[in-house]
């Protein structure tokens, strides 16, 4: 006889997973920041980098097959917004059998950015399917060092 571990809430689990990998959920941006970005219109959700550094913050979004030109980045009282789509690739089925699991559609993305974000100097990178944003802070909210004399 051999033991079986007992989960009642596998199921769902397996489930709730599932639809994380697929994108349909965020429940951690959700909890932390209400990212509102899963928008009905959106078809997939790019995986999304968020780093502060001393002088800047930066973004990476993985987008890979989306075209520089098909990314629209707009800045709207403190909210950055991220919109952009990528073709759909052309499926074959054979044998009755069909497996799509690469992304295609449009996708739409919204970050709250902090005032110490410079939205006037925002810079953005695509390459090898990475966008990269920087976006640097105002002057006055970089920290100085002070010393003390004695």
């Amino acid at each position: 006889m051999s033991l079986v571990r007992y989960e009642p809430y596998g199921l769902l689990n397996r489930f709730q997973n599932e639809l994380n990998r697929l994108g349909l959920t965020d429940p951690l941006a959700d909890a932390v920041n209400d990212d509102s970005s899963n928008v009905a219109v959106s078809q997939w959700r790019p995986a999304v980098d968020i780093k502060e550094e001393e002088n800047q913050y930066t973004i990476l979004a993985d987008i890979p097959g989306v075209d520089p030109k098909d990314i629209d980045i707009t800045m709207e009282n403190g909210v950055l917004s991220i919109k952009g789509e990528k073709h759909d690739e052309h499926v074959e089925e054979s044998n009755g059998f069909k497996r799509v699991e690469r992304s295609s559609g449009s996708f739409y993305r919204r970050f709250s950015l902090p005032d110490t974000a410079d939205a006037d100097n925002i810079k953005a990178v695509s390459k090898d399917g990475v966008l990269k944003l920087v976006l640097p802070k105002h002057k006055k909210a970089q920290a100085k060092k002070i010393t003390v004399n004695s």
